[in-house]
């Protein structure tokens, strides 16, 4: 049986990038427009905000320690024990009005973030880009409007990346390189404009099927990896915006959501909160650490 638990009623405008630390069983997460990078501790159900000073839209644990931040002004590595940030590389410093959003990391130990603008245009002005562990960046997909939606196969052979704008809502699959860190053949992987909501964050288990978060849509579902539709799960709130595999077994689907200005409404009491979503039968898997 599936249960489903608000375990931080944060009622962020943005909660988002959910991260598993398997090292220390804690999971991290951003609330974006708050501006903070926050550490739930499942054992305690103790919720530590960050402040990080300005918009956080993604973020990787470091192998070295610390984590990775990909903030409006660009790429940082933080201390949350000092609180010291330091810019690694802004990767669009000619445009100012746009800000990094959906990102993770492969298992080499690179960044893949994309950017988006904000407050957003109806021009495909965002690119996704990728930051390597001695701090250089090159874009990678150019043309995007809301970046999201990224995932690597467990084969290493495979990145999905989604651009959420109501006008494209599709969900891409690259062929990928782990060596050279290359994209190749670009397919579509999922068009989801005949589904309810958005395609927004996502992630992959085990068996390699992509866990698709359908924000406006309240719903989570799953493709197989050739495209196919064979899980959908109903969600207690209408806006969900990623989901990360956590636990000691990885077992557990960590859910973040938002809140929009209708939220007021009796039914949309927890969007924009933390949940907890255990049951589902699958296991996911270890999040790579950005090696810079």
């Amino acid at each position: 049986m599936v249960e489903i638990t608000c375990i931080v009623d944060a009622k962020a405008r943005v909660a988002e990038g959910p991260v598993w630390d398997e090292q220390a069983s804690v999971l991290w997460w951003t609330n974006i427009y708050g501006q903070t990078l926050n550490r739930y501790d499942p054992a305690t159900g103790v919720n530590q905000a960050f402040d990080v000073g300005e918009p956080l839209g993604s973020f990787a644990l470091r192998a070295a320690g610390g984590v990775l931040l990909a903030c409006k002004s660009g790429f940082y590595t933080f201390d949350p024990t000092t609180g010291q940030k330091t810019l690694v590389v802004d990767p669009e410093p000619d445009r100012p009005n746009h800000r990094l959003n959906d990102g993770r990391c492969d298992r080499a130990g690179r960044f893949w973030c994309g950017s988006m603008p904000d407050p957003i245009l109806d021009r495909p002005t965002g690119a996704l880009h990728r930051l390597d562990p001695d701090g250089s960046t090159r874009p990678m997909v150019k043309g995007a409007l809301i970046s999201n939606g990224l995932a690597f196969s467990p084969d290493n052979r495979t990145l999905y990346f989604a651009d959420s704008w109501t006008a494209v809502r599709t969900v891409w699959a690259f062929d990928f390189d782990l060596a050279s860190g290359t994209l190749g053949t670009r397919r579509v992987f999922i068009d989801t404009r005949d589904l309810p909501g958005r395609p927004d964050g996502a992630a992959v288990d085990a068996d390699g099927c992509y866990w698709m978060t359908c924000t406006g849509g309240g719903s989570l579902m799953r493709f197989t990896p050739d495209g196919r539709l064979d899980r959908t799960v109903p969600l207690p709130v209408k806006r969900p915006t990623m989901v990360a595999f956590g636990g000691k077994s990885l077992d557990t689907l960590y859910l973040t959501t938002l809140r929009s200005p209708d939220d007021h409404l009796p039914e949309a009491a927890q969007d924009g909160g933390l949940f907890r979503i255990d049951g589902l039968g699958v296991t996911g898997l270890v999040e790579p650490r950005f090696a810079g």
